[in-house]
């Protein structure tokens, strides 16, 4: 993975470089050669205003004064009607550029320059390109070798954890990377890991209370059968028969305590119910306390959605948050509902500052407040939320959203969303 992460940024990075770096350099050449041809030609024709000059007034031509006027390293040939032809500066023996001018009165100047001086320009120019395109390459490189180590890494480690859960070791590891995406997969394992973790405990306690608990009820109902198997009297078989059924209502009833026992206890009282009646009697509940502060609270979203859990232990979550937005809250306090996938997600809004930055998830920690409270209520609030089987989590700081998951039940009726106030 760190090999094909590394070329395919090294390969990104030289695309551009060939696409944006050959046009820069075709144009930069054009730009050059073009400006010494227009150098050339603008040196040509203020030449040839000088010589027009002379020639005007009857003067002979100075070669000394135009050599002045004549940029260094440059040769020029001026030709005027009737006079010999005058050269100034050096002679250039190699490939020349050539700018040409022509007076009014027939005189005639050739300024020319090597072209070997445009090359040499041409030259550094490819130069800077070149060096800034090595920096580029390097820089990516070195960038796509730290992304990988960052991404390659942690993927080991998450293997390893998945492995090890494989193996049978459920010990969740609780390290995070700073990439989202791996984040999210190791949250997944670790809740995996304290699943497993509870499921084997669970297996045991099943297991030995199974071994103890159905041996009793097994041995009265074998003794029944075999009374039954023995006897020819009907009244005695009926008699036999009544009490085997009321064993094997007894052994119903204990295979149900154990499948009840052997499950988390923290879902044991989980049951299903109306969410909208726990949100309406909440707001209702409320609504006289927030208008006394000139406020109001609001409830919206989809209707109709059943979820499981404690409608007692709901609505004491659902009153800890209504009351946190009414005491350090502001504004209007909104109550949604609304569905994704398989679970039931109720949703807390005010227009108050919200959670401090400092502070973060950790406002539910125990004795964690960010506004002079007790710091209890939100600690609570979570552990009532896990003990449904949900969860409770702060979706936003600022401003605050909190939000409860729950499993819900079969699908709800299609009802529109609305907000009651």
């Amino acid at each position: 993975m760190r090999r094909r992460l590394i070329n395919s940024t090294l390969a990104v990075v030289l695309v551009v470089i060939a696409v944006f770096g050959v046009s820069l350099v075709i144009v930069e050449t054009r730009t050059i050669t073009s400006s010494a041809q227009d150098r050339i030609e603008y040196e040509a024709q203020r030449l040839v205003g000088i010589v027009e000059a002379n020639v005007l007034e009857r003067e002979r031509v100075d070669p000394q004064a135009l050599s002045d006027q004549l940029d260094v390293g440059h040769h020029a040939t001026i030709t005027i009607p009737g006079q010999a032809t005058v050269e100034v500066g050096h002679r250039i023996d190699e490939d020349v550029i050539r700018g040409t001018a022509r007076g009014e009165q027939g005189e005639l100047v050739v300024v020319e320059e090597a072209r070997s001086t445009v090359t040499k320009e041409v030259g550094r120019t490819l130069a800077v390109v070149g060096a800034v395109a090595l920096l580029a390459v390097v820089a990516a490189v070195l960038l796509a070798v730290r992304q990988a180590n960052r991404l390659a890494s942690p993927l080991t480690d998450l293997a390893e954890t998945a492995e090890r859960l494989g193996s049978g070791d459920p010990r969740p590891r609780h390290k995070r990377y700073g990439v989202p995406e791996l984040d999210r997969v190791a949250d997944v394992l670790d809740s995996s890991a304290e699943r497993i973790g509870r499921m084997l405990t669970a297996e045991r306690r099943l297991a030995a209370d199974a071994s103890h608990q159905l041996r009793t009820p097994l041995t009265a109902l074998s003794m029944r059968l075999e009374e039954i198997t023995v006897t020819d009297d009907l009244e005695t078989v009926r008699e036999e028969a009544t009490i085997a059924l009321t064993q094997v209502e007894r052994l119903t009833d204990v295979v149900q305590r154990l499948l009840t026992n052997s499950r988390d206890p923290r879902t044991g009282s989980a049951v299903p119910f109306d969410l909208d009646e726990v949100v309406k009697q909440q707001v209702e509940e409320w609504r006289p306390a927030y208008r006394s502060a000139g406020r109001a609270i609001v409830r919206s979203g989809k209707q109709g959605v059943r979820a499981v859990g404690t409608p007692g232990a709901v609505a004491q979550v659902l009153a800890t948050l209504v009351e946190n937005a009414l005491m350090h809250g502001g504004g209007t306090v909104a109550l949604r509902t609304r569905v994704i996938g398989n679970q039931a997600v109720l949703e807390v809004t005010d227009e108050g500052p919200g959670v401090p930055p400092d502070l973060g998830n950790r406002i539910f920690e125990r004795a964690i407040s960010g506004r002079n409270s007790t710091g209890i209520g939100l600690a609570v609030a979570r552990d009532l939320a896990e003990a449904d089987g949900g969860r409770l989590e702060l979706l936003q700081a600022q401003p605050p959203v909190f939000a409860l998951f729950l499993s819900r039940t079969a699908p709800e009726r299609s009802e529109p969303e609305k907000t009651v106030r």
